[in-house]
Order: C-alpha cells, then structure tokens, then sequence
C-alpha cells in the first residue's frame, strides 16, 4: 500500500462508496447541532417520514442566539423573538427525536465546539460535521471536522453518510521555539496572513513540526478552529500522548480496555514518513511575532511592530478595507485606539485562554477608555472551573464583565453587539463588516493581546508585560 497522510487513513476508514456524479458517500461517526442550522433539517425529516438513523451519534446544545447574561429565566429570558424560536424548536425536536442536548441551563452548555472535546464526544479518527463552519476545530484531536449545510444537516442526521469530494493534502510545519507572548492565536494568524484566506481551498491541512507539538490540545484547537479562515476544508494534527491523555476519563470516551484498544488504533493515524502532499509550507516559530488584524478579512494582518500599509492607490480591496475600519494608510498597530474588548468564541473561550488572559490583569485596572469588556466561558464547566480558581474575580476587578457561556460577540446574533464605528479587540476568528455588529470594526488578537489592550485602550506588545 502506498505511503498515506493522516488525512487519507481517516477518509479510507471512513469511505461508504464512490458516486456516478464523481462525488463519495462518507461515513459521519458523530454530528453536533446547535439552534441556528438545525429547525429545517428536522423539517426535512418529518416531511419524509424519517427518523435519525443513530441518534446516539447526536448530540445538540444552544449557543447562537443565548444571553449571556442572566440564565435565571431560562428560554423566557431570551428577549429577540426570533432567537427564543430557534432555541425553543431545537429543545422541542431533540426532546421529540430522543437526541441528547445540554439545554440552557444546563451546566455542560456550550458553544458546540467547546463541548464536544470537553465532553470527549470529540475523539481521534473520527469524521465529525457541524452545521458551523468552525467545526475544523475539532480537527485538533486527530479527527476530519467538517462544517455542512442545512440540507447536509438533514441527510446525516437520516443516514449516517455525508455526500462529499476527496481534498487535497496541504503540509504546514512550524519547527522551532515560539516567542514569550506568542500564541497559537498568533500563529494561525501568521499563516493566513501568509497564506491568504484562499490559500488552503480545495485542501485539508495539517499542521506539524516542533512548535505545532508543543502546543496544548487547548492551542491545537485554536489553530484547527481557523483553518478555515484559510480556504481549507478542515484543518488536523495527529493525535499523540498529549491527545491521548486529554480524552481519558471525558464522559463520552470509552473505557478501560476499550479505551486501550482505541490508542491502539489512534496511534495509527499519523502520516506515513514518505507520505506525499499537494503543497508543503513551513515556517520558523521565531518568525513569529504577536498578530493583530487591522482590515477586514483574517488575511489583513500584521505583527505589533508594524503599520497598515501604506500604500493603497491600486488597491481597491486593502482601499475599502481601511475606509470601513476607519484607519489611515501607515498607522501603526499600536496607535489604534480600541473601544470594547471580547475574550471568547469557539477559538479562544476554554480555560487555558482564561488563565493566560487573567494574568496580564492581575492588580490592573482596564482604561477608562474602555466603553465594554467581556469574558465570555467556553461552556458552563469552564466558568465553574474559572470560578474555583478565583479568574472571575481578577476579571471583575480589572473591570471585566463576568458572562455565561455562549457564542457572545464573535457575531451579531445575540444582544451582545458593538455599536456603529465601535472599534473591538476581539479573541474570536472573523473581522468581516458588520460581524459583531453593524458597522463595528473587529480586530482579531489572542487572549493576551486582548488583555493587554484593555489596559492602555490601545494595541500593545504584550511581550512587554
């Protein structure tokens, strides 16, 4: 047998049959929804007459549309009637069709992306969808995330199977030592900025090398989460010690001496040594510096040392950018002034992000040019968790709001929104117009770098700290 990459053993276990239409039917191992892509797709099966094929592959939790403020109504305290549909429909077609959902006041609540690790629903070599294009998220573990339509939605839920096309196999490899102040935030930025947000299209990336390894499951899942941001499909890194470890014992995992056997097999699934890809890029980790976006695409980025650029005559696109965000050609980075700050999403909500966050805040108060800034928990065990270690209280302190679990700012979906020309520091992944609100301008940094920056109301180099 030919020498294969992770990317290909997962998709060869997984293949069910190869279409007329050149296209191949997928088995799916696991499929999390949420309120947003699903009331349709529960439609679609009613107006058939089916049912989920196995509906203990599912598993669904509300994270779009929920306050993040006040859970104490529940679903009655969701005040946009739209948003308390959604949430109501998706507790009422997974009470109807048996499918486990962790509902709002559920402690185990959560953005979808965060739970599905945290409960070890997320395991190496599986193929996972979402209806969510950050699923590539859980590609961290060694697994195929995937993010699907609403129709795609409807047809794994009725057969298990996902109707798709073979990618093409990108190598990334970061060798090296990073910077202190550097995180993997930063370093997925450095590689769309490098790579463009077409660069990874019609791929599947892995990332590897020295600094990718070093990483916490917590910084692979950051990295995996904006592969897409970068064009690709999904985004992976094989599983090892450190993937094996962090899924022990995850209620969803299995046990004992079945857990065994799947290391066993997990240990599989790393590319072959003269296995070959498509496109290769590799870059140093000392190369890297901390990141921040300044236009409005992930691909309009820079390191804290620089300027927007400069020159933009010829360049419509860079052109309209800094006019909707409102900066001149030139500036550098650390003369933007920031009026909110977000520290969350399903890229940068879990602990770790927490702990490193609060410390830059330690004995410090936020600006008072700082109109808002709110620390959004992953899920509900991540707030508990944060909570007994006392970083809600370092962030109240500092003059942070202490919030529920949910999507939050990362879109404006829910209440928590920017206000017209409101400049934001945000952890999440996308800095489109009008993403956090209408006519708000996003800048995309790490947890640390958001910290920093609600300290002088401005970008600063958080390696300075």
């Amino acid at each position: 047998m030919s020498q294969r990459t992770l990317y290909d053993k997962i998709w060869d276990d997984h293949f069910v049959a190869q279409r007329e239409d050149g296209s191949t039917l997928m088995y799916i191992d696991r499929h999390l929804i949420h309120e947003v892509t699903s009331p349709q797709a529960f439609d679609g099966l009613r107006q058939n007459s089916l049912i989920p094929r196995q509906v203990g592959t599912v598993v669904a939790t509300p994270d779009h549309n929920v306050p993040t403020t006040d859970r104490s109504k529940d679903i009655e305290g969701i005040k946009d009637p739209i948003s308390k549909l959604q949430v109501v429909t998706l507790n009422d077609n997974c009470d109807e069709f048996g499918i486990n959902q962790f509902k709002l006041n559920d402690e185990r609540q959560g953005i979808v992306h965060v739970i599905g690790p945290e409960q070890g629903i997320t395991l190496p070599g599986m193929t996972i969808v979402c209806g969510d294009s950050h699923t590539s998220t859980h590609g961290a573990f060694g697994s195929l995330a995937m993010g699907i339509g609403t129709s795609e939605v409807e047809h794994v839920l009725a057969t298990q199977c996902l109707v798709t096309q073979k990618q093409k196999n990108m190598l990334i490899e970061i060798n090296g030592q990073l910077q202190k102040g550097v995180t993997a935030k930063d370093v997925t930025m450095f590689i769309i900025g490098k790579i463009g947000t077409a660069g990874g299209t019609e791929h599947v990336i892995e990332y590897a090398g020295s600094a990718i390894e070093n990483l916490t499951m917590e910084g692979r899942m950051t990295l995996c989460n904006m592969a897409i941001e970068a064009g690709a499909r999904a985004g992976m890194v094989a599983p090892d010690e450190k993937t094996f470890d962090y899924v022990a014992n995850r209620p969803f995992s299995p046990k004992g001496s079945d857990f065994d056997k799947a290391v066993k097999y997990w240990a599989s699934l790393k590319t072959d040594p003269d296995a070959s890809f498509n496109a290769t890029y590799s870059f140093e980790a000392s190369e890297i510096l901390p990141q921040v976006t300044w236009g409005t695409s992930p691909e309009m980025v820079a390191h804290i040392e620089d300027c927007v650029p400069e020159t933009i005559e010829n360049d419509k696109t860079i052109k309209s950018a800094l006019n909707y965000m409102g900066l001149k050609p030139g500036t550098k980075i650390k003369d933007i002034e920031v009026d909110q700050i977000f520290i969350g999403s399903c890229t940068n909500s879990r602990i770790e992000d927490l702990r490193a966050a609060s410390k830059i805040l330690i004995g410090n108060k936020i600006s008072n040019k700082i109109k808002r800034a709110i620390v959004v928990p992953g899920s509900g065990l991540v707030k508990k968790q944060a909570e007994s270690e006392g970083l809600d209280e370092i962030f109240k302190s500092a003059g942070f709001e202490w919030r529920d679990a949910g999507c939050s700012m990362c879109l404006g979906m829910n209440p928590d929104q920017l206000k017209e020309y409101e400049r934001c520091a945000s952890t999440s992944n996308r800095n489109f117009e009008g993403r956090q609100g209408y006519k708000g301008r996003t800048h995309l940094v790490s947890p640390i770098m958001a910290a920093a920056a609600s300290l002088e109301g401005k970008f600063m180099d958080v390696r300075e700290i």
